[in-house]
């Protein structure tokens, strides 16, 4: 099941899908209306029955620093956080409720949320919503062992990818080796794949080669 603000992007992965194993289904959900958010998961819950894998892969990175826009604040908050949050709080009630003998929810997060990079002034408010998925992720992780649920929890950070949302920043990361989206895509099966007694709870993901001179050099 997929979740996303862009429809027209969903029906071009169900159309990449069409004919192999498994079936897509897709719900067009904005992660800043938590309103979407629990109805997409009681579809679920009425129609499959179960949650067995949640990744949270969202993210939204705005142009904004600590004297910027308030809405491009709250978007990355309630985007990257809140509604990230609201998606773990959901499946984990479903898994819950059937008793499931095996979960995992995964947070997708960002070198941005173990480090801070000061050279890049734009990134501040949205490493810090990412600090926030750091703790987030390990609190939970915590809390899984302390209500004696068989869930497993895991944050994946990478570095810079080539996606969407770096295209804005195609100057700035000139020069700048990145990761493809089939790195995390991978990495997201290796702890997927990892036996249940394993909780693979931090995985940290550069380029080769990649150093903070390179981004200095771009951003100077």
């Amino acid at each position: 099941v997929g979740f996303a603000r862009r429809e027209n992007k969903l029906q071009a992965l169900e159309n990449e899908l069409r004919g192999k194993l498994g079936k897509f289904y897709y719900h067009k959900v904005d992660l800043c209306s938590e309103e979407n958010i629990l109805e997409a998961f009681n579809w679920i819950k009425k129609t499959l029955k179960s949650v067995d894998v949640l990744i949270n892969n969202a993210g939204v990175w705005k142009h904004s620093d600590l004297l910027g826009n308030t809405n491009d604040w709250k978007q990355m908050f309630d985007t990257n956080v809140i509604g990230t949050n609201i998606c773990s709080r959901e499946a984990i009630k479903i898994m819950e409720e059937i008793q499931i003998k095996e979960g995992h929810i995964i947070n997708i997060n960002s070198v941005a949320g173990h480090y801070i990079f000061p050279f890049f002034k734009d990134m501040s408010v949205y490493s810090a919503s990412k600090h926030g998925i750091t703790a987030i992720t390990e609190y939970l992780r915590e809390l899984m062992g302390m209500k004696n649920l068989p869930i497993r929890v895991t944050s994946i950070s990478p570095g810079a990818v080539e996606t969407e949302m770096t295209d804005s920043l195609s100057q700035l990361l000139e020069g700048v080796k990145m990761l493809k989206s089939i790195d995390i895509a991978e990495a997201i099966m290796y702890a997927l794949s990892a036996p249940q007694r394993v909780n693979v709870s931090e995985i940290i993901i550069r380029p080769t080669g990649e150093n903070t001179i390179s981004f200095v050099k771009n951003v100077v």
